[in-house]
Order: C-alpha cells, then structure tokens, then sequence
C-alpha cells in the first residue's frame, strides 16, 4: 500500500490556488490605479474650473471693452483744406486707425496761444461697430467730454457734399454766440463728416467758415477706395467759391439763410 507524502498534497493546493491570488491581487491594484487616475482627473478638472471662474471678470471685461483707436504715426495725408480760409491759423493734421480698419483723418486749427478755433474729422468705417448713437450727442462729447452742455439744432447749410446739419450749446442767449457743430453721414461710400468751428464773429460768420471749410476740403489719396474718388469728383463740380470774406456762396434760401429758419407768412 502506497502512501503520499504531505509535502507534495501542500504543493499541490499551493499551485492551484496562487495563480488566483495573483489575478485577485492585481485586478485590485488596476481598480485602485484607474480610481487614482479619475481621481486625479477630477482634482485638475476642478483646479482649472476654480482658475477660470477668478479669471471671468477679466476676461468678460476685456470681451466687452471696445477696442479702442490709435495714432498711426508716418501715414501720409488723405486730405487738404485750402491754407486761405483760415489765414494766420496753425494747422495740424492727425490720422487714427482703428483694429478693424476703421480710419480717422483729423484737422485741427489753432490761433495765437493754442487756442483751438476749428476742427473737422474725416470718418471712413471699417468693420468696427460706429457707436456714435445721436449726431448731436457724438459732437457734444467732442468738445465737452464731461457732457455738461446739450446741443440743439441750429438749422443746416449747403456744401459740395449736400446739406450739412448744424447744431450749438442750448443756452438761450448763450447759445447765440457759442461755436457751431456740423455733422453729414453719406451712406455710399460710407463717410462722415464732423467737427466744429468758432471761427468768425457771430452765427452767421461761423456758418459761412463751415461752409467754405466743407468746400474747400480735397481728396489727395484714396487708396484702392475707388468710390471715394468718385464722390470727391462728383461733389467737386458743385463746389461754390468762398468770397473775400471767407464765405461760401449760399442760396439765398429761407432754410439756410436764417439762423432758426421760420415759416414764411402766415398761417
């Protein structure tokens, strides 16, 4: 009769049951690493969350701040105005460029000390959103960014691009003597033309030196804006001289004649 020896029953059960543990083992070890790794990915899923949130502000507030427009050194002049309209006045000529193409060509006149006396600006859109709002709210924050005076109508004139609407400061007596706005938007090619003169004694004067100023502006270059030197060519066969006095020959018309146009005779 054959015995087994008992060392080689425990072998036996060793060889079988290790092989099981060893799996066991390392289906453990692979759940606990794939836990540590979701884990983790959460942890730096809610750190990058955490960074973004304390970054919101700043990142809406430059989305929502208008991106703002510059000096644009070394450009040649688009335009010109006549040096006699304004004699003895010092003249400076500034160009603004906008990110979306936007450009603003800037007259500026000055008398002794500085004083500034005239200014027109040339307005050629790009892509950029034009928040002008009112004509008369845009060229009230031209000259009194604090927007302590409102402006009134002050009728219109004639010039080689149309009529131009006028406005001055409400004021009554006041209003009579202060400097006047102009303002004219043409839709083809979109252009703008706005500024203000205190050129001239009286609101009579004043009208005329827009009026001349306006006509007697010229189109150097127009790039590759080929409908922009149509409207300067166009415009120009209606250009009126300037007389002696630097006023532009108007119409004797009810509407641009007077200072606050009336209806003639009665009703």
């Amino acid at each position: 009769m054959h015995s087994f020896p008992a060392g080689s029953a425990d072998s036996h059960h060793r060889t079988t049951i290790h092989p099981a543990l060893v799996s066991f083992v390392d289906e453990v070890y692979g759940t606990l690493a794939r836990l540590c790794a979701y884990l983790m990915t959460l942890a730096l899923m809610a750190i990058g969350g955490i960074a973004l949130w304390r970054h919101l502000p700043d990142i809406t507030a430059m989305e929502a701040a208008p991106r703002a427009w510059s000096q644009a050194g070394g450009m040649a002049p688009a335009f010109a105005v006549s040096q006699f309209i304004f004699p003895g006045k010092i003249e400076t000529y500034e160009v603004l460029r906008h990110p979306e193409g936007g450009r603003k060509d800037v007259f500026r006149w000055s008398g002794l000390g500085g004083m500034p006396v005239a200014e027109l600006e040339i307005y050629r859109p790009g892509e950029e959103i034009d928040q002008v709002g009112s004509a008369a709210g845009y060229l009230a924050a031209r000259m009194d960014p604090a927007g302590a005076r409102e402006l009134e109508a002050a009728g219109i004139i004639a010039s080689k691009f149309g009529a131009v609407t006028l406005f001055r400061r409400v004021g009554g007596t006041e209003a009579a003597s202060a400097c006047l706005r102009f303002f004219k938007h043409i839709d083809e090619p979109k252009f703008r033309l706005s500024g203000w003169s205190c050129l001239g004694e009286g609101v009579p004067a004043r009208r005329a030196a827009i009026g001349c100023m306006l006509n007697r502006l010229i189109l150097l270059s127009a790039g590759n804006d080929t409908k922009l030197t149509e409207l300067f060519a166009r415009d120009e066969v209606r250009r009126s001289d300037c007389a002696a006095s630097g006023a532009p020959a108007l119409p004797a018309d009810w509407v641009m004649d007077a200072d606050s146009p009336r209806l003639r005779g009665t009703l």
